[in-house]
């Protein structure tokens, strides 16, 4: 198989000639440039390319062609390479057009003609398509295996992990792939061995530590610094936000999570308000595109590594890691975020990781063909988690106590949950217990109005409910509210003790906590708004303070 394919179309053979020559020029090196003058051999090509097992990248059509009109070739191109991303070129007066097609056909862009210079025009556009068509392009796989059951909790830690922390992988279910058994059986693997990954270079790790693992990709980086100017605590939007701000704004710059980036915003599977871009992105894209954002502006990155307490000795701060490594910093952002809460009901710690999930849904999708899910919660991140189970799932059941989803979750997530078939809500209902053998086999529910029970058939349940802040670690008096969310600002005065820990002549930032330079933002925070847009503000609105803390020291 050779390299992946950008291909063009268009009738103007002027055009055309323009379009394949910077593409070329720009390409040639990693992507074959293929052109045509004609669908119907356009249509034709694609074919033998699929039939070969070439991969089509991108897909570049004129809208207004005699055969055939843009949009509609893209249409037929998206059904023979589904994965390829689709970029119209447009005159001015096709723009209405354009946009439509980001609707019909999940346009993923519209090039208006003419697109010179190329360099400011085409290529930044043609690239950022690019960047995302490679980050879920799957050649032949020769990257990280993970062998295990699909009924344990060990082997969806750590396929969460990975893809948590954006790392490929392949799943091999031992009862179910071919490839897994022939692997375990010319390996001897007995079953205390499992789940086994094997890395790229052939490196075997039998039934391994999420920290092992981490080791061995490198991803579990060492301190290199002494101080830092501000260390954040926590790889979800909000920090991901600061430590590109910090970062690029000079300070030494420390980002520490304790799981994987992105928070419970980079598991959604799309997040289709957020500005700038009209036909949505997924958490993966959004933290892929954060974490190398801030790499490149310098931040140094420590994960997977808890933090277990701050301590504070004339002015600086020290960061004592699980390990007990500490780490000196001026200021410290914390942006820790929310975990999902626990459901107490009978049977769900038994078959958590066992067909019952937090959170989860993207690791889990594929093992839910042709299955009943069921969704617990009535949020964002539940809806979204509907929507991609749908297309994978025989049928989806959102469970809520509410009569329906509208006093929680946002009106297009709603407008698309009730034109999706296979998706059916179930308010005024609650799960009574969750029944199985070794795995989640069905529940028992509820209904809040009759106190009617009802036992039905379950493969999975995920579960989106409550959000329990990440604070349990704080000290220092650190104010926080009733719930655990950490107070910051004026908001402060309303508590006795504040007086008694804050012994700073000024009054404390908006972000600032009750001890002076240590700042909270995102979700963690009493009074957040819980919405993505809101945690990246408040990321980096943080180091705006911190500048202003550092003067004072």
């Amino acid at each position: 198989m050779g390299l992946p394919i950008i291909f063009s179309i268009d009738d103007d053979a002027q055009v055309l000639r323009a379009i394949t020559r910077d593409l070329k020029s720009k390409y040639r090196d990693t992507y074959r440039v293929l052109s045509t003058d004609s669908v119907k051999e356009a249509l034709e090509s694609l074919m033998d390319l699929q039939n070969k097992g070439e991969e089509v990248a991108i897909f570049i059509s004129d809208q207004r062609m005699p055969e055939m009109q843009g949009v509609d070739f893209l249409q037929k191109a998206k059904k023979i390479f589904p994965d390829a991303k689709r970029v119209l070129l447009t005159a001015y007066s096709d723009t209405d057009a354009a946009i439509k097609a980001i609707n019909d056909v999940q346009l993923d862009y519209y090039l208006m003609k003419p697109w010179d210079p190329p360099e400011e025009k085409l290529y930044p556009a043609i690239d950022d398509l690019l960047n995302d068509w490679q980050a879920d392009y799957r050649p032949d796989f020769k990257g990280i295996k993970v062998i295990g059951y699909q009924f344990s909790p060990k082997s969806h830690q750590i396929k969460d992990f990975l893809y948590g922390n954006l790392i490929p992988y392949t799943w091999m279910d031992i009862e179910t792939s071919d490839q897994g058994k022939l692997i375990c059986s010319t390996n001897h693997f007995e079953t205390a061995d499992f789940p086994v990954v094997i890395l790229e270079d052939g490196t075997l790790m039998k039934n391994p530590a999420v920290l092992d693992i981490a080791t061995k990709i490198g991803l579990n980086a060492t301190v290199k610094q002494q101080i830092y100017d501000v260390i954040i605590i926590g790889a979800g939007p909000a920090g991901l936000a600061a430590s590109v701000y910090g970062a690029s704004e000079g300070l030494s710059t420390l980002l520490i999570e304790r799981k994987a980036p992105g928070g419970q915003a980079g598991t959604s599977s799309r997040i289709e308000n957020y500005l700038g871009f009209p036909s949505g992105l997924s958490g993966a894209d959004l933290t892929r595109r954060a974490v190398t954002q801030a790499a490149r502006f310098g931040t140094e990155i420590l994960s997977p590594k808890s933090v277990k307490e701050i301590k504070v000795k004339d002015k600086y701060k020290t960061i004592v890691l699980e390990d007990d490594t500490e780490i000196t910093a001026k200021a410290v952002v914390i942006t820790t975020g929310v975990d999902y809460r626990k459901l107490e009901t009978q049977g769900i710690e038994d078959f958590t990781g066992k067909g019952i999930y937090y959170g989860a849904a993207n690791t889990e999708a594929t093992s839910c063909g042709n299955k009943e899910v069921y969704i617990l919660g009535g949020g964002n991140s539940a809806g979204q988690a509907a929507m991609y189970l749908s297309k994978f799932a025989t049928h989806v059941y959102i469970i809520v106590r509410k009569t329906d989803l509208s006093s929680s979750m946002s009106q297009y997530l709603i407008d698309q949950i009730s034109t999706t078939e296979n998706i059916t809500i179930l308010g005024c209902t609650e799960i009574l217990e969750a029944c199985g053998e070794n795995h989640l086999q069905g529940l028992k529910l509820v209904d809040l109005n009759t106190n009617a029970q009802r036992s039905v058939s379950a493969d999975a349940l995920f579960i989106f409910i409550g959000a329990k802040p990440y604070t349990d670690w704080v000290g220092l008096e650190i104010i926080k509210n009733s719930k655990g969310f950490i107070e910051t600002g004026r908001e402060m005065n309303n508590y006795k003790d504040f007086k008694r820990v804050w012994k700073v002549d000024r009054d404390p930032y908006l972000l600032e906590t009750s001890s002076p330079g240590i700042f909270a933002a995102g979700d963690v925070r009493a009074g957040a708004m819980n919405r993505v847009t809101s945690a990246v503000g408040e990321g980096s609105m943080s180091i705006n303070m911190v500048h202003q803390y550092l003067s004072e020291i």
